[in-house]
């Protein structure tokens, strides 16, 4: 009896001693080390980036420095045209953070409750003239753009750069008809260089980067609709540290420079 009763003492002790090994070793797993896309406390994972067109060169570069920065984080870039970007975003597409080429798109997410916090304005950009090598066409104005016969691209109206182009339209009076409407400014660029058209509208920012497969035509009137671009984090985000990080990197001094680099302007005080 005596040895019953201590061999049934001593696989109680047993199961309880498992038992608190395993509640050890789960206690950790969920609360010793934050998950890599949480974003409790821990920059690690992937991290997608929804950003226009216009800043592919820009958020490449700041891309990777972000990864150099932060080890065992990479980043994730999708660029398009901020319309389509927002309609993705707006439609479930998995997202942490979005860079818009405007503030209408980012207020659309902010309405539908898809952005997390205050978006954070980080740089300006103006349009200009696109023209084929050697300007066959004798582009010199705004103006021109409208001329009989020529062959002008431009953005869709609900596409940011398609927006400011109305914009100046409006503003100078000028009645513009497009042989095409793009989804992107990278898309009118495209037909430009390819020599499809005889001009397109894009930001300064895609001139630079273009150099030698398209020349650019600066106009005054471009003044009057200069494009901010937001950033935000978005309210599905499953990482929302390293979003957080990302943000402060675009909009920070670092983030700056490489914009300005690039031809973009700033916005107040950074």
């Amino acid at each position: 009896m005596a040895r019953r009763a201590a061999a049934l003492l001593a696989a109680i002790l047993l199961a309880a001693l498992l038992a608190a090994l395993l509640a050890g070793c789960a206690g950790s797993g969920a609360g010793g080390g934050a998950s890599d896309n949480t974003g409790q406390g821990n920059s690690r994972g992937t991290l997608t980036v929804f950003a226009a067109a216009s800043l592919k060169a820009s958020f490449t570069e700041l891309a990777e420095r972000f990864e150099k920065e932060n080890p065992g984080t990479v980043v994730t870039l999708s660029f398009a045209g901020s319309s389509d970007l927002a309609t993705q975003v707006s439609q479930g597409a998995p997202a942490d953070v979005f860079a818009s080429a405007d503030t209408s798109n980012m207020a659309r997410l902010q309405d539908a409750g898809l952005v997390d916090g205050q978006p954070r304005d980080f740089a300006t950009n103006t349009l200009a003239i696109a023209v084929p090598a050697g300007n066959p066409a004798g582009i010199g104005s705004f103006a021109d753009l409208a001329r009989s016969g020529t062959k002008l691209v431009m953005c869709a109206r609900q596409v940011p750069c398609g927006a400011a182009a109305a914009a100046v339209e409006q503003q100078t009076g000028t009645d513009l008809s497009p042989v095409s409407e793009e989804n992107s400014v990278a898309d009118v660029l495209g037909k430009v260089s390819s020599g499809e058209a005889d001009a397109g509208l894009v930001y300064v920012t895609d001139l630079r980067a273009s150099v030698g497969k398209v020349e650019s035509v600066p106009f005054p009137e471009s003044a009057a609709a200069v494009n901010t671009y937001p950033i935000a984090t978005l309210a599905g985000s499953r990482n929302k540290t390293a979003a957080a990080k990302f943000l402060e990197l675009v909009a920070g001094p670092e983030g700056g420079e490489v914009l300005a680099a690039a031809g973009f302007g700033p916005v107040g005080s950074r």
